[in-house]
């Protein structure tokens, strides 16, 4: 581990969210967001309209590469601009076009809605016969691995590769227990409420909310980086102990998400990337 990664651990303890380790906390933050009032985001990055849904565009859309970044956020917060920083850099360093689909969060918005959302948006862009990534952090990288066995369900090809941050692989959290105290980001008490309002009607252990529990085989190309501080690091070692086709990259001592931060194991985690999509 990076003394610069140290660092930045460092500061990711002071600033973790109260509501990842508070009932009460967790409550009243999911209170407060069913009662806050959708307003569309505004940007100095570009953004399009789909079919009702914005997507922030990073690159030429002539690109012959084609990149679905989903982001994350426990499913409560907005995409932010670490993660339009790192779209940025993909669309540049990658040569490729990116679409962040700005999907309806919990808990006002399910699940469902957002595959179906990011379904039409999907079959938009088979259209074009162009090679397609599907990748994700946290939040947006579990989806992505859902999203990829629903595929399956509805007879609609594989992407070329899928890419996935610190998926959080199972939202029911039913493989206790979990360190919430060395987890810099997050805590098992507030995402196992999160999960919940995600959920919806959906069971938290059903496949189109937790990859974990669904079927994995027959995936395309997938490429998982974790920390092995983090509290998802032995539900992705799960996962992909019983997947096929899949590898995972470990960072020795690292925390959630740890790709997307600027310290020297990114580096070393985006040449991986660009080796799996261009290379």
């Amino acid at each position: 581990m990076s003394f610069i990664a140290k660092i930045a651990e460092k500061i990711l303890r002071f600033t973790k969210p109260e509501y990842m380790d508070s009932q009460n906390s967790v409550d009243d933050f999911l209170a407060s967001k069913d009662k806050a009032s959708n307003k569309p985001i505004k940007s100095i990055f570009k953004i399009i309209d789909f079919k009702g849904m914005q997507v922030f565009t990073f690159g030429n859309k002539n690109c012959e590469n084609i990149i679905v970044y989903v982001h994350g956020g426990a499913y409560v917060n907005e995409i932010n601009y670490q993660h339009h920083l790192y779209c940025m850099k993909l669309s540049r360093k990658l040569n490729s076009y990116v679409l962040a689909p700005v999907y309806g969060l919990a808990p006002k918005h399910k699940s469902q809605e957002t595959f179906d959302a990011l379904r039409e948006l999907y079959e938009d862009l088979l259209k074009t016969n162009k090679n397609i990534t599907l990748m994700g952090d946290s939040a947006g990288g579990g989806f992505v691995l859902s999203f990829a066995q629903y595929l399956k369900t509805i007879d609609l090809p594989q992407p070329q590769h899928i890419i996935v941050f610190s998926p959080w692989v199972d939202i029911s959290m039913g493989n206790p227990p979990y360190d919430s105290e060395n987890d810099p980001i997050l805590g098992e008490i507030g995402l196992i409420e999160i999960g919940k309002s995600w959920a919806g009607n959906i069971d938290t252990k059903d496949y189109r909310v937790s990859p974990l529990y669904g079927d994995k085989s027959n995936l395309a190309k997938t490429l998982i980086f974790a920390g092995t501080n983090e509290i998802f690091y032995k539900d992705i070692e799960k996962y992909v102990e019983n997947s096929t086709n899949t590898r995972l990259v470990t960072g020795e001592g690292l925390f959630h998400i740890y790709p997307l931060f600027p310290i020297p194991e990114a580096k070393k985690a985006f040449k991986e990337i660009k080796k799996e999509i261009i290379d």
